[in-house]
């Protein structure tokens, strides 16, 4: 993987949403909205109604979301949600 870069999977109890490599990825974080870059300290967090909103070399792009909960751990970020 290069520098810079984390693997972003975002899951819905249907289908897989979005994998890729993202530079950023800003989360409704259960108690305020976080963003994730490249070394971030792993978490665990519910998330609550919103947008996940990622950018990337390629562009960016966003899921809206109703809730769920997310795991940062070692420049991997899954997003397990319910969506609107």
């Amino acid at each position: 993987m290069e520098n810079g870069v984390v693997v972003l999977e975002i899951l819905s109890p249907e289908k897989t949403l979005f994998k890729g490599e993202v530079t950023s990825v800003r989360l409704p974080g259960g108690k305020a909205p976080f963003v994730v870059l490249h070394n971030h300290a792993p978490i665990i967090t519910t998330l609550v109604a919103g947008a996940i909103i990622w950018e990337s070399e390629a562009g960016g792009g966003s899921v809206a979301v109703s809730g769920g909960f997310a795991e940062v751990k070692d420049n991997h970020v899954i997003a397990c949600v319910e969506t609107l």
